[in-house]
């Protein structure tokens, strides 16, 4: 492979990445605070934190303690859900974010007033988020990525973010109709630029699912099961995708992916599956018929398996979440 088709088979894994990702606002915060504040996120599994600081400065404290400075135009990404702290100061004392009192803005954004009577102006405003944050078929990458992803208000890595940012911020502090709708909107852009940013530069050179997607006698394969998800691939087909030996290239992927190519492929139908079904009111029989499985049975044995419960039950929280929100 030259060095042109290389770059266009990356391109072409990177928008299959893109087009699989669901990035969709639970609940968003405009928050304003005094000089002094300390705010506690907890762990929200399948669900990705965003931060982004308009005016003022912070530090955010991680689950492990590590602690990270943030300055005007900061913007956090925290892709799997991870507890933090948002503080003005290290021994900052913090209190639940949930347990601040808020006023709508609109359908999933509210703001949190938490600066004193005493202060003429806050200190701070920042924007928080939290998302659904499904990655579809490559849900695998997902476990790959760092528990937090920052960009600075210098950064050089996207510098495509920055005039979003600086929209950001206008909205934010302006207050103009309907700022708090286009506010939840720019929150979701900048997220996905965040991943895609990160999987264009390598992804930090994380292994398994990523070293399989620089590897070109892996990457074709890969493209194409997640093409034609509902094809009935065998091993000797997806080796000729690679131009390599059915051994060579069954070896080479367990050993890069853990786990067989056609075990792949059957987790890979199934994750996508459970996105039609959870986030997309597909019926069983489409998602089945879509898939490939020629009986509605033979398919919800295969998403037991894969998923941990039945494919009705994945309905059933759709339809409960639906009425919830009604």
């Amino acid at each position: 492979m030259n060095l042109p088709e290389k770059f266009a088979l990356s391109s072409d894994l990177i928008s299959e990445l893109l087009t699989g990702m669901r990035l969709r606002g639970v609940e968003y915060r405009r928050i304003q605070v005094g000089p002094s504040f300390g705010f506690h996120f907890e762990a929200r599994p399948g669900r990705g934190y965003f931060h982004y600081l308009a005016v003022g400065s912070a530090v955010l404290r991680s689950a492990d303690g590590t602690l990270h400075e943030l300055s005007a135009g900061s913007a956090v990404f925290i892709p799997q859900g991870a507890a933090h702290q948002l503080l003005s100061s290290p021994d900052a004392p913090t209190q639940d974010i949930d347990s601040f009192e808020a006023a709508p803005l609109g359908d999933t954004v509210s703001a949190v007033d938490a600066c004193p009577s005493t202060s003429v102006v806050p200190s701070a405003i920042l924007f928080y988020g939290c998302m659904e944050f499904d990655l579809g078929g490559m849900q695998g990458l997902g476990r790959l990525m760092p528990g937090l992803m920052l960009v600075d208000a210098a950064s050089q890595r996207y510098p495509g973010l920055l005039p979003i940012l600086a929209a950001m911020k206008g909205e934010i502090c302006s207050g103009r109709v309907g700022f708090a709708g286009i506010l939840a909107r720019l929150a979701e852009v900048v997220a996905a630029m965040i991943v895609r940013g990160w999987v264009e530069c390598g992804c930090d050179n994380a292994s398994g699912l990523v070293a399989a997607l620089r590897d070109p006698r892996l990457a074709r394969a890969i493209l194409a099961l997640h093409r034609q998800p509902g094809r009935d691939w065998t091993v000797a087909e997806l080796a000729a995708e690679c131009h390599v030996s059915r051994s060579v290239f069954a070896q080479r992927f367990e050993l890069t992916i853990g786990s067989p190519p056609l075990r792949y492929a059957t987790e890979l139908r199934m994750r996508l599956a459970r996105q039609w079904l959870a986030q997309e009111s597909m019926s069983i029989d489409t998602a089945a018929e879509r898939l490939g499985y020629s009986s509605q049975a033979a398919f919800s044995r295969a998403f037991k398996r894969i998923n941990g419960q039945p494919p009705g039950a994945i309905r059933q929280e759709r339809r409960r979440a639906t009425r919830e929100a009604l």
